[in-house]
């Protein structure tokens, strides 16, 4: 019997080539079962790592703010004011909404004596309130929160004597308004606070947040003129636009304010409707307080046959925020309108 030499070379050449095979096979199992056991215990040392660079980074932010203070700055009064250390129980009536776009929750926060700014709420829900109703609450009360720091927003708030008690408590900054130019009190706010980045951060988002709402309400605002009408138990007012929500229609959504508006006129009156020339009417009824005159108005034929009204371009709210100032406020007012006013 013949035998082919070419078939059988071949043949002692397959079984080298097979073993050889198998051995690469086995060692790449062998070397991902090492890799797979490995595994774990490599996972574990880089979460620790990072636990540990995490911790290592908080204690250098915490470093680099105590070097600040103590920190002496002039407020807006001209009053000298020394921090001897990062605040750590802050009272601030009226400016929670700023002192929570920087992380930080007050000792205290204000009450109009009915309720707090509900808004607030969901971060502010177990932070003791201190009545306004009557003007001043009591410096003792006050005193038994042991603020660190005092921020007092206007310059209103300041008179009488009272910066002067409150100056004995802790130290005591003063704005002349900080609802005017939130960019500018909330870069304050960081500086006092230690809390810079966080200030700078919280303007650039509210910026990108003002860009994003007149970019979904291009068309509608242009030319177009807007009035808010504000309800609460002493009647009916026009609010203006250096502040609040007014700011916000004016100043970052592009309105035009109402001509009564601009004219100086703020208290409203159902003689002065046919004068109301906005093309936009947002009324706003200070907690419900305003039922009376909000009922007064929509069944006064001069209403009805204001303009706005006709074409069906007036919205209503009881919603707290369209009277507060900061940047929490002014996101929702611009969200409500969007909403009111998007196709």
């Amino acid at each position: 019997m013949m035998i082919n030499a070419g078939n059988k070379g071949r043949g002692r050449i397959r079984q080298p080539l097979a073993l050889l095979s198998a051995l690469l096979l086995v060692s790449g199992l062998l070397a991902a079962c090492g890799t797979n056991a490995d595994a774990p215990e490599a996972q574990a040392s880089k979460q620790e790592t990072a636990v540990q660079n995490n911790a290592a980074d908080a204690e250098k932010s915490k470093a680099e703010q105590a070097s600040i203070y103590p920190l002496t700055v002039k407020d807006e009064l001209g009053h000298e004011v020394t921090i001897p250390a990062k605040p750590t129980k802050v009272f601030a009536p009226v400016m929670e909404d700023s002192l929570l776009t920087l992380g930080i929750k007050p000792v205290r926060q204000w009450s109009n004596g009915v309720s707090p700014q509900e808004y607030l709420q969901d971060q502010l829900g177990s932070v003791p309130q201190i009545s306004f109703a009557g003007g001043q609450p009591s410096f003792e009360a006050i005193l038994e929160s042991q603020p660190d720091l005092i921020i007092l927003h206007n310059a209103y708030a300041a008179e009488n004597g009272v910066y002067e008690q409150y100056a004995k408590i802790a130290p005591t900054y003063v704005f002349k308004s900080a609802s005017t130019d939130l960019n500018s009190s909330i870069r304050e706010l960081g500086k006092l606070l230690g809390e810079e980045d966080r200030a700078a951060q919280a303007i650039k988002d509210y910026a990108d947040k003002v860009t994003n709402a007149k970019a979904k309400l291009e068309g509608i605002t242009k030319g177009k003129k807007a009035a808010i009408i504000r309800f609460n138990a002493k009647g009916m007012f026009f609010m203006n636009s250096d502040y609040f929500s007014g700011y916000v229609l004016a100043h970052e959504l592009g309105f035009e304010p109402s001509s009564l508006v601009k004219g100086g006129a703020f208290e409203v009156s159902l003689e002065i409707l046919p004068e109301l020339d906005a093309d936009y009417i947002f009324l706003v009824n200070d907690g419900n307080q305003g039922d009376r005159f909000v009922k007064e108005l929509k069944e006064s034929e001069v209403w009805k046959n204001v303009p706005a009204v006709k074409n069906g371009r007036v919205f209503e709210t009881s919603n707290d925020y369209w009277l507060s100032g900061g940047f929490i406020a002014q996101s929702k007012v611009m969200d409500d309108v969007v909403r009111f006013l998007q196709p």
